[in-house]
């Protein structure tokens, strides 16, 4: 008898638990909550994020309701590992890009989150300007990691990643992972808050620390992994 009132206390301890946070915490820490890309970045955001890469629909919708404006793709299969089925092409987030942004729903969303509450507000703090444009390396590429020829395929091959090599300022001003990265300047400390803001939105990023191949780069994707390095 007394294991059965344990439990049933128990119970109910979990549930009065579940409903506090349910009702009470604020919803980017609630992973259950809709999701909303114009809330703040909380402990729940990723878990959030996550979800849309099952719901196509919901995740399109999530996308209109923020402002982003984007335009659906034909669907482009170069072999049975690259694909651009089910992405788009990203016209309008919080910043512009130096290309085309050919992306999963999932990432353009992950994207508008980490412009709008990491970057922007970075380059006010270091800076005192306005990010004009995000300088990438791409986002769609049919290859394996690292174009090794026994290597998993990458996130690329399926436009769920893209590589962020830097940005311009509004005063014309560059600040590249390249030149900047771990400079004692405000222009390093810029880049090493965007990464990590960045591994708080993203499931993987990539950074200089890594490997020699992201030298030069950032690399942000939504795939099954999860990590920041």
């Amino acid at each position: 008898m007394q294991r059965w009132i344990l439990r049933g206390a128990f119970i109910l301890f979990i549930g009065a638990l579940f409903a506090a946070v349910h009702f009470l915490a604020p919803p980017q820490h609630v992973p259950w909550k809709p999701v909303s890309l114009d809330r703040p970045i909380g402990w729940a955001t990723g878990a959030q994020l996550d979800r849309l890469s099952s719901t196509p629909d919901y995740c399109r919708a999530a996308l209109s309701q923020a402002g982003v404006e984007y335009a659906e793709l034909d669907v482009e299969n170069t072999n049975e590992h690259c694909s651009l089925a089910g992405a788009i092409n990203l016209e309008r987030s919080v910043t512009p890009y130096n290309a085309p942004v050919r992306t999963t729903c999932p990432l353009a969303a992950a994207l508008y989150v980490w412009e709008r509450d990491v970057l922007h507000p970075a380059a006010e703090k270091y800076f005192g300007h306005e990010i004009s444009r995000i300088e990438t390396y791409g986002t769609f590429s049919c290859r394996r990691m690292y174009n090794r020829a026994s290597a998993p395929w990458s996130e690329h091959a399926t436009a769920n990643a893209i590589d962020v090599a830097g940005v311009t300022l509004a005063d014309g001003s560059r600040v590249m992972v390249k030149d900047d990265w771990r400079a004692d300047s405000p222009e390093g400390e810029f880049l090493e808050e965007i990464f990590k803001g960045g591994c708080r939105v993203f499931r993987v990023g990539l950074g200089p620390d890594y490997n020699a191949a992201h030298a030069d780069h950032f690399h942000f994707d939504m795939g099954g992994g999860m990590t920041c390095r």
